[in-house]
């Protein structure tokens, strides 16, 4: 008894025979023995050759004939070796070491090799590369902005220094890794630093620091981690300048004690490639009791003040009276004038009528007797 095995077309078939390929079909109908004692030795795999990858458990054994290599586009890579395999200008599959094989017809088939001790992985159609599933396996990568510069190491030497772009590489080589430095102004606050002043009072106090990297090589290669580093230096020189002026000096003159850890501190971090830009006592905090006894002196020093400003005026306002008095005693009219502006203060509102004569006496004496005989007038 026959089997009937039909092969169509854009197909191939694989007769084994004993577990050995036997024949390679092409399209049309075979009859292959079904029955014992041949059944069970005689077996065809139909193979679609629309899917362009041809994949097998016997793959390594089948490539090495002939018969079936002619068919192929075989793909043999080394531990260290990759390759993009474009199936009709797509791409079909991106490969790592070992054997590989591809249909060449009806598809066309397109196959580079890269080995991955090449460093950077530069390609026309990255995007593609990248967009595809393997691509995350066997590829690795990162996008530096503008206001970035990345230090590239490989096998933990430094490679290479990236501005802005997109940077692929090969995984399963050497060890490649990182370090990203930002280029743009920052700014680090160094707060909650517990200081005693000269005369031994403690505050807490908060610092700001804007810095900016100038030098990412110094930056990575200098310190473990130049953003603590600078932090660990603007801590120490705060409590240097902290701990050498009193309290009173402190607040007199905060803007100083910003210039001179800035002063202090921008040579030492210039060393790891970071650039000072400005520093400033953003907070002094005083503890409760102190703050206490600092306003009650404020209070006693501001009333000193007044008091001091109301004797002044005290004193001048003396001083001006014992000019006017020396002033009228040499001027008799002036004095005279003086009287009558008084007089007129006096009766201000009044509905009162002076007549003056030519009598004997001063302007007093005149209102004097007026006054008198009108008081005489009204007794009787």
């Amino acid at each position: 008894m026959l089997k009937t095995i039909r092969v169509r077309t854009l197909e191939v078939g694989l007769w084994f025979r004993q577990g050995e390929l036997h024949r390679v079909l092409e399209p049309g109908v075979y009859r292959v023995p079904s029955v014992w004692p041949w059944k069970g030795r005689d077996r065809v795999e139909v193979i679609d050759t629309l899917r362009p990858r041809f994949e097998h458990e016997r793959l390594r054994a089948l490539v090495g004939d002939a018969r079936l290599a002619s068919r192929l586009e075989i793909v043999d890579l080394k531990d260290d070796e990759r390759a993009l395999v474009w199936v009709d200008g797509r791409l079909g599959a991106i490969l790592a070491g070992g054997v590989h094989a591809f249909w060449k017809a009806p598809s066309a088939i397109e196959v580079e090799r890269f080995s991955v001790n090449e460093g950077r992985f530069v390609h026309p159609k990255i995007e593609a590369v990248l967009a595809h599933p393997g691509g995350s396996t066997l590829l690795g990568g990162l996008r530096v902005e503008s206001h970035e510069r990345v230090m590239l190491f490989r096998d933990g030497r430094l490679v290479d220094q990236l501005g802005p772009g997109l940077f692929v590489y090969w995984k399963g080589g050497a060890s490649v890794t990182w370090k990203s430095v930002d280029l743009r102004e920052q700014v680090a606050d160094i707060q909650g630093q517990e200081i005693m002043t000269a005369d031994k009072v403690t505050l807490r106090m908060n610092l700001v620091v804007t810095h900016r990297v100038v030098d990412p090589v110094k930056a990575v290669t200098e310190v473990a981690d130049w953003a603590q580093a600078l932090y660990r230096e603007a801590q120490l020189e705060l409590r240097a300048a902290v701990g050498g002026r009193t309290l009173e000096q402190l607040l007199a003159d905060k803007d100083e004690v910003g210039s001179q850890i800035k002063n202090r501190l921008a040579p030492r971090s210039a060393e790891f490639g970071v650039s000072v830009l400005g520093v400033g006592l953003r907070d002094v905090i005083l503890p409760g009791d102190m703050k206490t006894i600092l306003n009650e002196v404020i209070v006693a020093q501001k009333q000193a003040e007044a008091n001091l400003i109301r004797r002044r005026e005290e004193t001048a306002a003396v001083r001006s009276q014992a000019n006017t008095a020396r002033l009228l005693a040499d001027n008799p009219a002036l004095a005279r004038l003086r009287e009558l502006e008084a007089l007129q203060e006096i009766l201000k509102g009044a509905k009162t009528t002076f007549v003056f004569g030519s009598g004997q006496g001063s302007l007093g004496d005149q209102v004097t007797r007026l006054l008198r005989s009108d008081a005489e007038s009204a007794s009787q």
